[in-house]
């Protein structure tokens, strides 16, 4: 019934929904499409960021450890030190504040770099989620979609949008964009609502990896600056540990 009504909502909306919602301590849940492949957009930070807290609590690095970052090595992206035009120096443990708080694309692909795609996929099988896929780095992914737009790479599809000389021509390089690959679920970085809402009840219940790791998560995703989606449904008292995700032309957030 639950299900039918929120089904409704995005009808009323104008648009498609996917919705997993899981008691962190029992069986009840509410789901529309649940199961359903989904493109992950920038949801699959929190996996990455676990990584890195597990990774550091073994032992592998300290989070203190710095990481020195050019402007020409950077990913794309609208927020964070993807924006930044010097040189700049960070800790580990800030880079995933970044790739959480403000969904730092540049941050999370030094962070994939240090951890390693290889180990985020061995922890999501331990952990049980085994559709939850993350083939490539953010760099690699964009640069997909600017060759899918019949383009060297993301930079030069991203000069030809800025460049564009006509509502036609502007038109032609969304309709080119919307077609990638990078777009269509089972060839972009995925994962299915229930995966996503079982990856947050683990790390609230301390079992996606070492308690100190999940604290810290549970930390940095309750910063989170993008207040007008989930917390939107909540009152002022209600606090809320979230990350967000959207998939759009310059913003892969």
């Amino acid at each position: 019934m639950v299900g039918k009504s929120i089904q409704q909502l995005f009808a009323d909306a104008g648009c498609d929904g996917w919705l997993c919602v899981l008691d962190i301590d029992g069986a009840a849940e509410v789901h529309v499409g649940g199961d359903d492949l989904v493109v992950a957009a920038s949801v699959f930070k929190v996996a990455i960021a676990v990584e890195v807290f597990r990774q550091a609590d073994a032992g592998h690095f300290d989070l203190q450890d710095r990481v020195h970052i050019r402007p020409n090595a950077r990913t794309a992206g609208p927020t964070g030190f993807s924006t930044f035009a010097d040189e700049v120096d960070a800790s580990i443990r800030d880079l995933t504040r970044m790739m959480l708080v403000v969904s730092d694309n540049a941050a999370t692909d030094i962070l994939i770099d240090r951890v390693g795609l290889d180990r985020v996929r061995a922890t999501l099988t331990e952990l049980g989620l085994k559709v939850t896929a993350i083939p490539f780095s953010l760099q690699a992914m964009l640069d997909s979609i600017g060759q899918d737009a019949r383009f060297t790479d993301w930079a030069e599809l991203t000069h030809a949008t800025a460049t564009a000389r006509s509502a036609d021509e502007s038109q032609d390089l969304q309709e080119r964009l919307w077609s990638s690959r990078a777009m269509q679920p089972e060839h972009a970085i995925r994962t299915t609502p229930r995966e996503m809402a079982q990856l947050l009840r683990l790390i609230w219940r301390d079992e996606a990896g070492p308690a100190e790791a999940c604290a810290q998560v549970r930390q940095l995703m309750a910063q989170q600056v993008t207040k007008n989606r989930l917390a939107m449904g909540f009152q002022r008292d209600v606090r809320v540990a979230a990350k967000s995700g959207s998939e759009v032309l310059q913003r892969f957030r």
